[in-house]
């Protein structure tokens, strides 16, 4: 029996927004970005790329995976070359870019992610977890795409290769400016990082927002299988019990200095 994965889907994403993808198992997330770039065509409506329908019989498929990048999970698992520098190459070398632009874009890739010289000539396959994670993300930047797709770019890392990998994320918005679209499980790293939410169930878009928008209908995302952040839990105890707190506190950063300032009055 046929299924329908995606039904009656309508987005918008701006320029230079960072996207938090959510859901509970079989939403239609993975479903969703694999058409961001094509890989997957959509048997109605249109997929539009700066005004052109990335699906239009004339489009040419390399040019639109150039300017939409999308790192699947376990994106290590297709490191090949033998030197990390190499392997960062290996994209921009297939566009026919010159030797000094493609040295200048795979220096500037692996800068973007963290990594520093004394990595260009090591085997990507002598790297930690998070490293390869991250050179494997800069063979991507390293096409230079307008929208950077990453599906649970945290998966299978321990706590250092996390952070690792979270921060360099962070840093790689910042300073280039470009969309990204982060597909995660995570409600804290959604919290901590995007400027909004796009949550997804039974194949269509439940809800989008800002975090605290999307955060603050808690019953909302319990009734779909998900929650808020374990740190807004924590909150809400606390004013149950009569303590002056803020219910919509959603990240680390913000609980640690709403407790400190309440251990102030206490003390």
């Amino acid at each position: 029996m046929a299924k329908v994965a995606l039904d009656d889907i309508t987005l918008e994403i701006n320029d230079g927004e960072f996207i938090g993808l959510i859901g509970h198992t079989g939403s239609g997330k993975s479903t969703l970005i694999q058409h961001l770039n094509a890989l997957i065509k959509p048997t109605s409506g249109e997929i539009l790329l700066n005004g052109a329908d990335i699906n239009a019989d004339k489009t040419k498929l390399k040019t639109i995976r150039q300017k939409v990048g999308l790192v699947f999970q376990y994106p290590e698992h297709q490191l090949f070359e033998m030197t990390v520098y190499k392997d960062v190459c290996y994209g921009p070398t297939n566009l026919g870019l010159s030797s000094d632009e493609i040295d200048k874009r795979a220096k500037k890739a692996l800068e973007t992610v963290g990594l520093g010289e004394e990595v260009y000539e090591k085997s990507p396959f002598e790297l930690s977890g998070g490293q390869k994670r991250r050179a494997a993300i800069a063979g991507i930047l390293a096409m230079q795409p307008q929208v950077l797709v990453l599906d649970e770019p945290t998966a299978g890392l321990d706590p250092k290769g996390r952070d690792e990998i979270l921060n360099a994320i962070k840093e790689m918005h910042k300073r280039l400016g470009i969309i990204v679209i982060l597909v995660s499980h995570s409600m804290e790293d959604v919290a901590r990082l995007v400027d909004r939410i796009i949550v997804m169930h039974q194949g269509k878009i439940a809800v989008t927002g800002t975090p605290k928008e999307v955060f603050g209908q808690a019953e909302m995302l319990e009734s779909i299988g998900l929650a808020a952040p374990q740190v807004s839990y924590v909150m809400m105890g606390l004013k149950e019990k009569g303590f002056d707190v803020p219910a919509d506190v959603y990240t680390i950063d913000e609980a640690t200095e709403v407790l400190y300032a309440l251990l102030k009055q206490v003390k």
